[in-house]
């Protein structure tokens, strides 16, 4: 299915991925941190799997920034992610994990 823009789960596994690599970790190394399969983790990178607050929290912690910060960053990174209502997600993003 097409939906005319990047979905928010593609934007974030983007981010994932990049903030993996900027720190030069596998895939297994940083799963092995989350307590996720690499396998796993793979699938959030490439936007295939849509994963819970609690997962996007265990990656995000595993690659040491707040799912808080890895929303912003994705908003601020992505300029579609602006124009797309991707700044509504991370409102709603930080007001679930604050709850």
């Amino acid at each position: 299915m097409s939906y005319g823009h990047p979905l928010w789960r593609h934007l974030m596994g983007d981010e994932l991925r990049r903030l993996r690599r900027e720190r030069g970790e596998t895939l297994d190394q940083t799963a092995k941190r989350a307590k996720v399969s690499p396998q796993y983790l793979s699938e959030i990178e490439r936007g295939v799997k849509d994963p819970s607050s609690e997962m996007i929290e265990a990656v995000a912690g595993a690659l040491d920034v707040t799912s808080i910060d890895l929303a912003r960053s994705v908003v601020e990174r992505y300029p579609t992610a602006q124009s797309t209502g991707a700044l509504a997600a991370v409102c709603r993003v930080s007001f679930t994990l604050a709850a």
